[in-house]
């Protein structure tokens, strides 16, 4: 984190004209905790109506806290929040019209699932005849029709979280916030409840901004992924670009797992780079943007990109290794290999193409270059 001036009073920057495709705006947001520590700096963030957004990163990154700050939970020290143009930075949380689903599914216990449902819409008003209207269709939409009578404890996990989710959407509000709303169910029911997210945000056509630090759920849910660190975005993205074309070390490092070779680059032109390991070995890369000649840079390439290679197989790059692992994983099998000039490496292969492969074999690696995602090293 940085160090923050000492503010006397909150700032705030006028917010720009609202562009129609434009939801959500952060301007100039900072927040510190002490006076001291930047635990958000300067975010700029623009959410388009009807995106489906993910705030990825490690704890403390500061996408918890942005999304609360949106959610009107925390204050920022400084800069703008608005919704459809509109500042909202000191408006209450319960003004906002805002939707949210945290991880613990906050519902009530002493009130049915219809009555948790019905909650928000009496809040605002709204009458009885339309209020069970509404949680009828809310029901049905998340496929419980028929548990409406239960009360939250003799429901499911996954049910509770379908509720929970029905709420935050029963009003109709503009935007939904999600804070890690599955983090608390098992592996199999989370990767159907992904699907389930998304089948809804498609067919609503709602605007859901989502906090996760599940790089494989941010990768499959999301239109675009803002990859939090030290309180700053260090990208944002579609799914395919982050984890194809990261355009830092941290960023390939965390979404997915990757091969680092530590190289030097020798030479870039026409947008395809070279890269010299310790060893001497080159390899031709793609560098990402502001690299140039005599940089110190990671070589990062995924590990489903490294293939066993026949000979003359016509691959960018080549290289010889010997196999030091071999883990079966039912769809692929991982190799683990010490490569020709001393790197470790680990290539995922499918199984049909790993058959027969055992430890101590001398294989033939290949890899294209658009596959080999150059990298400042700092």
């Amino acid at each position: 984190m940085v160090q923050a001036q000492s503010y006397a009073k909150t700032q705030r920057d006028p917010v720009p004209a609202p562009e129609p495709d434009i939801l959500v705006r952060f301007t100039g947001v900072e927040k510190t905790y002490d006076g001291i520590t930047l635990v958000i700096q300067d975010l700029n963030l623009d959410v388009q109506k009807g995106e489906f957004l993910t705030l990825l990163g490690p704890s403390g990154s500061g996408k918890t806290t942005a999304l609360m700050m949106l959610a009107g939970f925390e204050l920022p020290t400084r800069g703008t929040i608005s919704i459809a143009g509109e500042d909202i930075t000191r408006v209450p949380p319960y003004k906002r019209g805002i939707g949210v689903v945290f991880q613990n599914y906050a519902l009530f216990p002493h009130m049915t699932v219809a009555e948790n449902l019905a909650f928000p819409l009496s809040v605002r008003g709204i009458g009885q005849r339309e209020r069970t209207e509404r949680v009828a269709n809310a029901l049905d939409m998340v496929r419980l029709s028929d548990l409406g009578g239960r009360m939250p404890q003799q429901l499911s996990g996954g049910q509770q979280q379908r509720i929970a989710l029905a709420r935050a959407l029963i009003f109709e509000p503009k935007l939904v916030l999600m804070d890690e709303p599955l983090g608390a169910l098992d592996k199999q029911l989370r990767e159907h409840m992904q699907y389930e997210i998304k089948s809804l945000h498609d067919r609503l056509g709602v605007t859901v901004i989502y906090v996760t630090h599940d790089q494989g759920e941010a990768l499959t849910m999301s239109d675009r992924v803002a990859v939090f660190n030290e309180g700053r975005i260090q990208q944002i993205a579609s799914p395919r670009e982050i984890y194809e074309r990261p355009i830092s070390a941290f960023v390939a490092q965390f979404i997915g797992e990757n091969n680092k070779i530590d190289a030097t680059l020798d030479s870039v032109q026409s947008g395809r780079g070279v890269a010299v390991t310790r060893a001497g070995h080159r390899i031709i890369c793609d560098p990402a943007p502001g690299l140039a000649r005599g940089d110190h840079v990671l070589v990062s390439i995924r590990p489903e990109a490294i293939f066993l290679a026949d000979q003359d197989a016509g691959f960018d790059n080549e290289m010889d290794a010997t196999v030091t692992g071999v883990i079966y994983h039912g769809d692929h099998v991982r190799l683990q290999l010490d490569a020709a000039n001393g790197q470790e490496l680990v290539v995922k292969a499918p199984v049909r193409h790993a058959q027969g492969t055992t430890l101590g074999m001398k294989v033939r690696l290949g890899w294209n270059a658009r596959d080999a995602r150059a990298l400042a090293a700092a």
